[in-house]
């Protein structure tokens, strides 16, 4: 990869944004981190 603005030998993550068309039927699983990373995002949001 070249002229990439990141530190040399560190993880590319490759984020997309989610459409609901685009998500499974069935039930998602993810990993505990993920859930308590986000338990709170939505909190007082409807303030704004």
């Amino acid at each position: 990869m070249q002229g990439l603005d990141a530190i040399d030998g560190t993880p590319i993550l490759d984020v997309k944004p989610v459409m609901k068309e685009f998500l499974p039927k069935e039930e998602i699983k993810q990993p505990g981190w993920a859930t308590d990373l986000m338990k709170n995002y939505w909190k007082g949001s409807e303030e704004k």
